[in-house]
């Protein structure tokens, strides 16, 4: 019986042994960097009169409201462009008229899930004109609230005749 005991101990000890050393090792979790962290950008908005502003911003995508358009996120994961949250362009014009005290305004539009920044201050597009977005000197191929911006970006917001 003492016999019984120790051989069942011991297939006991080796299966636990085997069970142990066979299963699949715990991954450490790794930390997600963080997609909207905030980074510094320069940003520039030129009126039909000339500059209007310029200056560095640290932005990171972030809910804005306007009169027009109330309040929404501007987070980069807007019309799904971005998996996670990131700094984006209107997030940045938003920052730049709270630090330097001017005013901007835009129309939300559902249907895109982004504003179209109608006036920044005071200078409006109208009827024949709009305010584009670039970034590093090219046209945003999205909406402000979707295009993800990068530490070092140069946006600029143009007033244009059409």
């Amino acid at each position: 019986m003492r016999q019984t005991l120790v051989r069942r101990s011991v297939v006991t000890t080796v299966a636990l042994g085997l069970a142990l050393a066979t299963a699949p090792a715990v991954a450490e979790a790794k930390s997600k960097p963080d997609t909207n962290a905030a980074v510094k950008v320069n940003v520039t908005v030129q009126g039909p009169d000339g500059l209007l502003f310029k200056g560095k911003v640290r932005t990171k995508g972030h809910d804005v409201t306007t009169v027009t358009g109330g309040t929404h996120k501007c987070d980069g994961t807007n019309g799904g462009a971005n998996p996670s949250k990131v700094p984006t362009p209107t997030a940045a014009l938003d920052d730049a008229a709270h630090k330097k005290g001017f005013t901007w305004d835009g129309t939300w539009y559902a249907s895109f899930d982004d504003y179209s920044v109608d006036t920044i201050k005071n200078a409006s597009g109208g009827g024949s004109a709009y305010w584009s977005i670039a970034v590093n000197g090219t046209p945003t191929p999205v909406g402000g609230c979707q295009f993800k911006l990068s530490a070092g970006d140069q946006v600029s917001f143009t007033w244009t005749s059409f």
